[in-house]
Parts: structure tokens; C-alpha cells; sequence
């Protein structure tokens, strides 16, 4: 599926590598990949341990806020070009065309029979759970960081937002698909709340 915007392209494909070291797995491990699985989370974990005992680990923000980025920098590197491959099927990116023309390219692996059987319900849930949950403590702290005044520290903690956002959203996109059924989504999730909500009224009335 190919959508054109004003600005760029964005196009829904199928991950034309994904299938690698599917056929033979074995099915009664529950995590296929566990050094994927490991950095999936390690990254962004020690970013968050990193921030929020700086001030007992050192003295220096500089040092702090250098080693928070690189973990950060690393994280956003492994989950976008590695575990979101391996652990669900998924992958984003960009590319720039001959004509200068942006293209951001959401890649879903196309499930099969062998795939379904193989496929590891912890490593999904692991993946989503840190994806999710990361970022969503990155806005907190940048809550945190302005409220308090630590003007300092809203460079480093709005990175993280930016990085671990840009991943989450990215990864929505290739398991929903286009902008398109995203709105449709939001809208029909709308839609069921105000029909519920009218027949709970009816009801008590």
C-alpha cells in the first residue's frame, strides 16, 4: 500500500527479509531470541536507571548526560533495525529517491502457518511492554524535569522522549498500517465508547 503526502511517501510493504531461521526453530522455546530480547530492553532500562540515580553514580551531569544519550542513541539504533525484526515481524525506515523525494517504508512480516506456530508470545509481549512503557516514563520525567525547574536536564529527557517515541510510533504504524486505518481505529473506538455510554444512560433512565 502506497500513500502519498505533500511532503514525503509512505509505503506499507512486507519485510522482504523476514524469513530467516523460521523453519527450524524449535517451538517449545518460549523465547527465540533471547540476546534480542536481552537489549530490548537493557538499553533503555540503564538510560532510565542512568537518569534517575545520576546524581548518586556521579558528580558530573556532563558525564551523565553524555552516558544517558549514548544509551538512548544505542537503543534507538537496536530496536529499530534489530529487535523489532526478530522479536515481532516489524520494521521501519527511510530512504531518499533519486528525485530527493522522502520515502518512509513500514515493513510487517506476512504470517504464515509455520510462522504462527513458531511465533513467541513472550518475546511480543516483551517487545510492546518496554516500548510502551519507556517512553510513556520519559514524558513523566519531562513533566518532572519542568515543574521542578531542572532546566538542565529537559535537553537530555526530551531525547528520550523524541527517540523512543519516534520507535513507538514507527512500530505502530507497521502493526496497524496507514495513517488511514489509524484515524478509522480512533474513530471507531469513539464511536463505541459514545454508543456505550448512550446505552448506559438509557438504562438508569
Amino acid at each position: 500500500m502506497l500513500q502519498q503526502d505533500s511532503n514525503d511517501d509512505t509505503e506499507d510493504v512486507s519485510l522482504f527479509d523476514a524469513e530467516e531461521e523460521t523453519t527450524n526453530r524449535p517451538t517449545k522455546s518460549k523465547i527465540r531470541h533471547p540476546v534480542a530480547s536481552f537489549f530490548h530492553l537493557f538499553f533503555r532500562v540503564s538510560a532510565i536507571v542512568v537518569y534517575l540515580l545520576c546524581e548518586l553514580l556521579s558528580s558530573s551531569f556532563i558525564a551523565c548526560m553524555v552516558t544517558i544519550i549514548l544509551l538512548l542513541s544505542c537503543d534507538f539504533w537496536a530496536v529499530k533495525n534489530v529487535t523489532g525484526r526478530l522479536m515481532v515481524g516489524l520494521r521501519w525506515w527511510n530512504h531518499i529517491d533519486e528525485d530527493g523525494k522522502s520515502h518512509w517504508v513500514f515493513e510487517s512480516r506476512k504470517a504464515s502457518s509455520q510462522e504462527s506456530k513458531t511465533a513467541s508470545e513472550a518475546e511480543s509481549r516483551i517487545f510492546w511492554l518496554g516500548l510502551i512503557m519507556c517512553p510513556v516514563l520519559w514524558v513523566i520525567f519531562a513533566f518532572s524535569a519542568l515543574f521542578s525547574f531542572r532546566v538542565k536536564w529537559l535537553a537530555v529527557v526530551i531525547m528520550g522522549v523524541v527517540l523512543q517515541g519516534a520507535n513507538l510510533y514507527g512500530y505502530i504504524r507497521c502493526k496497524v498500517g496507514s495513517r488511514k486505518n489509524l484515524t478509522s481505529m480512533a474513530t471507531s473506538y469513539l464511536g463505541k465508547q459514545f454508543l456505550r455510554q448512550n446505552a448506559g444512560d438509557d438504562q438508569t433512565s
